[in-house]
């Protein structure tokens, strides 16, 4: 690995032999989350997800992005955060729509303007993970289009970096296309690893014209070279409570259990190759 200096804060482990520029960061310094950058998830495919809140997330004036596991002020049931720099078009809720004096219905929500998109380059963020099972953390990239085409270079795809469903464990990374139904694929790459949850941990990926290398603490850890998306993309950093994508959509006893615990991120970095 490769070491790049950013002054006053922990240094970047970037992939050897290459030449990188920085061109997008977060360094969650002070103490407000910057709105220019990142914006709340609260829907999913079309619907209010209700273990999501714009509540959740923190800067603790030390650098750290602090996502919190807490319980809702309505019903103490335990809710969290998913922080976005873009949208994608399927997530926000369907309004009804007229065309003229025509009751036609477009499937699709409002849209709105993506805060900062990229193509291709290294994806790194620095992170200590979540302490508690009941509810797991993650930090991927996802097309604002995604399953619009089968063409995943027209269309783009979802690319997890780096997933945590229980404490100290990351699974394998993967690859995403043709959206969330039936045209749905996917590529997996590395085996998951054990890494001390106590610790912060860089988790990246290099994305260009061959595909997609994963690095965990500057090793490489996979490749994927199916599925290249060509279009921007946006970057997600999430958390979620356990139990809500069940059938009965409601939190788990380790969920409940788990509320005051924390996720937190250093720092968020792109760089592209030069």
């Amino acid at each position: 690995m490769q070491k790049y200096i950013v002054e006053n804060h922990e240094e970047s482990w970037l992939p050897e032999g290459k030449n990188f520029k920085l061109v997008w960061s977060d360094e969650f310094d002070g103490t407000e989350l910057d709105a220019s950058k990142w914006d709340y998830r609260m829907s999913m495919m079309g619907k209010y997800h209700e273990s999501w809140t714009d509540k959740g997330v923190h800067l603790d004036g030390n650098g750290n992005c602090v996502f919190t596991l807490m319980a809702a002020e309505d019903d103490g049931r335990p809710v969290c955060s998913q922080l976005q720099t873009g949208y994608n078009f399927m997530d926000e809720p369907v309004q009804k729509t007229t065309f003229e004096t025509a009751y036609l219905q477009w499937p699709i929500g409002k849209l709105k303007e993506n805060k900062f998109t990229h193509t291709y380059g290294y994806y790194e963020c620095r992170c200590r993970m979540q302490l508690k099972p009941g509810w797991w953390s993650a930090f991927w990239i996802q097309s604002p289009t995604i399953g619009a085409s089968l063409d995943p270079a027209e269309t783009g795809v979802e690319i997890d970096v780096m997933e945590s469903f229980h404490p100290g464990k990351i699974v394998h990374h993967n690859v995403f296309t043709g959206g969330y139904g039936l045209d749905m694929k996917h590529i997996s790459a590395g085996e998951g690893l054990t890494l001390d949850e106590n610790e912060y941990h860089r988790f990246g990926v290099l994305w260009d014209e061959n595909g997609y290398t994963f690095y965990v603490d500057g090793k490489e850890d996979g490749h994927i070279d199916g599925f290249v998306s060509k279009r921007p993309e946006f970057i997600l950093i999430s958390t979620e409570a356990n139990g809500y994508r069940d059938e009965d959509h409601l939190p788990t006893e380790e969920a409940k259990a788990a509320i005051g615990d924390t996720f937190l991120v250093d720092y968020v970095r792109v760089f592209d190759v030069v």
